[in-house]
């Protein structure tokens, strides 16, 4: 790397020195994780801001001569595509305003630095519903103000200089952070999102007073440690969800947006510009954010993360590993909060209006929905973002992390986590394990692999488990009305048509190379659960405990004649559940639909 000027910043230095402290930033993620008490302590603040940060790298590290302007444009576009939290929506905004101000401009002077860093310090400022001292925003005050303290009246000087000292500012500004909000004190920690900005703005000062590029990590080689923060810290937030999507239009009015908001929950930033807007919120209704704002554009990029799973996740040091899912994992509540898995939500398209499977949208209500709208639904995986933004969060607070995934013999979604675990840079090893089941099945691979965690035991031993319950696992549905997997594209008309005219149920299996297949029909409507139980009864293995899965969509009254009648069969039962189903299989049985898993109990004694 060339040695930057001392009085001027070109494109190719700003971009340099951004990676420095970018790669600062992501060095000292584990520490920003340990110490997030504010506004949740879910443990995620170093993570999201390396995430956040880290999608300007691509912009930053092209080859072509950078011209400033340009290159700041492209920067806050990144930033605001790839903002993740509180702290990343804050970052994104401030970046904005540096781009705004910056214009045409080829190349800094001190001068016009200072403006433009009082700009960002005015658009962050302006993102937040509800700006507090000892945040992020204290820091960035105190840098912005050293900057523009030595450069009124358009003095210039070393840039080095310039910012070593606003650094020092800022860092003086950090320290006073837990003076300011009294949840900093009790933890005896300072802000999380603040010592990011610091970090940041300490990278960017070694390069400019050496030259030197601070190197990326190697996080494999991070030791894990118990968090500083205990998890009894109060949550300033009394919202579950950190709820983000991004709105684009012709010419947002962010004021009016700001508005409707700010009455569905707290923590909100509104960053962006009249044609892209990023919002972030805590909520419990996620739905009701995307609701909002479908009124001012087109809504894309939405993701809701579970803020108490998370902090449960961040603060529990007796599991080695962590334990993910995708949300065709049908798991009873119980379960998902006993066990602590996670879960990253397939997509439901009904037209132009999106959900997230589980997370924006019920069970019953994707149900009515399908029952009652002429579009039919199409369902897609998540995207490799939502998973390794989980991933990374997970990877930063546990040695391991085992991610069980539907069938990929019905979906994308098995690709879209091992991609996304190959991009993941953490201490973390990604385990991604082919479930070859769908639905309740995959639930229960899920579950057992969340009872070894509990018990303390390795991430190998559930592995071993669990590919050896993989075969063993089987998943039956019973169809009650065909015309669904039609509309879906699954099932050809003219076998609805003979099925009806038979007074046919068509039956589906998983079989053992992960395909979801024609299983067989139950002709005549009389006595149908009784007889799809002694179907499953037939194909269930009589040596052994059992667990037993059943799920329904809208019919729990079916569920519950079922469960009696499969105990009647199987007298090996050990354990059954009975739960909604979600999209994943739903989508083509539609209300109705019965689902049944079974599986051999074996759980662990504890390590």
């Amino acid at each position: 790397m060339n040695e930057p000027d001392s009085t001027q910043l070109s494109g190719d230095s700003f971009a340099s020195a951004l990676i420095s402290g970018i790669h600062r930033v992501i060095d000292g993620q584990e520490l920003l994780n340990q110490i997030n008490v504010f506004p949740v302590p879910d443990g995620d603040t170093g993570t999201n801001l390396s995430l956040s940060l880290g999608a300007a790298l691509p912009v930053l590290q092209q080859d072509d001569e950078k011209h400033l302007g340009t290159l700041l444009a492209a920067v806050a576009d990144a930033l605001l595509d790839g903002a993740r939290g509180n702290s990343g929506a804050i970052m994104a905004q401030f970046f904005q305003g540096l781009s705004d101000s910056a214009g045409e401009l080829s190349r800094f002077t001190p001068y016009t630095f200072a403006k433009a860093v009082t700009v960002g310090n005015d658009y962050a400022h302006d993102a937040m519903s509800n700006p507090r001292e000892g945040t992020i925003l204290s820091v960035i005050d105190a840098f912005a103000a050293s900057i523009s303290d030595h450069h009124k009246g358009g003095t210039d000087g070393s840039f080095a200089a310039l910012v070593r000292k606003a650094l020092e500012h800022a860092q003086a500004a950090l320290a006073r952070t837990p003076e300011q909000l009294d949840v900093l004190r009790k933890a005896g920690v300072v802000d999380a999102g603040a010592k990011g900005f610091v970090e940041l703005v300490d990278g960017m000062s070694e390069y400019l007073s050496t030259g030197n590029i601070v190197a990326r990590p190697d996080l494999s080689l991070i030791s894990i440690e118990a968090p500083l923060v205990t998890a009894g810290s109060s949550l300033e937030s009394g919202y579950r969800f950190c709820t983000e999507c991004i709105v684009t239009g012709i010419d947002i009015d962010r004021r009016k947006l700001r508005e409707a908001l700010a009455e569905l929950g707290d923590s909100l930033v509104l960053a962006g510009t009249k044609r892209k807007a990023k919002i972030h919120i805590h909520v419990d209704e996620p739905e009701h954010v995307f609701d909002v704002a479908r009124g001012f554009g087109h809504v894309s990029a939405e993701k809701a993360d579970d803020m108490r799973r998370q902090q449960s996740s961040s603060h529990d040091a007796s599991r080695r590993f962590a334990v993910i899912t995708d949300s065709a994992a049908d798991i009873p509540d119980e379960d998902m909060e006993r066990l602590d898995i996670h879960m990253v939500p397939c997509r439901i398209q009904f037209g132009d209006r999106g959900y997230l499977d589980k997370v924006s949208i019920t069970a019953d209500e994707f149900f009515e929905e399908l029952r009652t709208n002429p579009v039919h639904p199409t369902t897609s995986q998540p995207a490799p973002g939502d998973f390794r933004r989980q991933y990374q969060f997970l990877a930063s607070h546990f040695a391991d992390v085992l991610s069980i995934n539907l069938t990929g013999m019905v979906s994308g979604t098995l690709e879209a986590a091992r991609s996304a675990a190959d991009r993941v840079n953490a201490h973390g090893r990604i385990h991604v394990v082919n479930s070859r089941n769908a639905s309740l099945g995959q639930g229960l691979l899920a579950v057992a692999a969340a009872e070894y965690a509990k018990a303390g035991l390795s991430v190998e031993d559930a592995i071993a488990a669990v590919e050896k319950l993989i075969p063993e696992t089987r998943t039956y549905g019973l169809l009650k009305d065909l015309r669904f997997a039609v509309r879906g594209g699954r099932v050809p008309r003219w076998v609805k048509t003979i099925a009806d005219l038979l007074r046919a149920t068509a039956i589906i299996r998983t079989v053992p190379d992960g395909r979801v297949a024609s299983g067989t029909f139950l002709f005549g409507r009389r006595n149908r659960i009784p007889r799809f139980a002694r179907y499953v009864a037939r194909l269930t293995p009589a040596a052994g405990t059992l667990d037993v899965a059943i799920g329904h969509a809208l019919c729990p009254e079916d569920a519950a004649e079922l469960e009696r009648e499969l105990q009647q069969r199987l007298d090996n039962i050990h354990r059954t559940t009975i739960t909604d189903i979600g999209a994943a299989l739903g989508v083509h049985g539609g209300p109705g639909t019965l689902i049944v898993a079974t599986q051999p109990y074996s759980r662990p004694a504890a390590s």
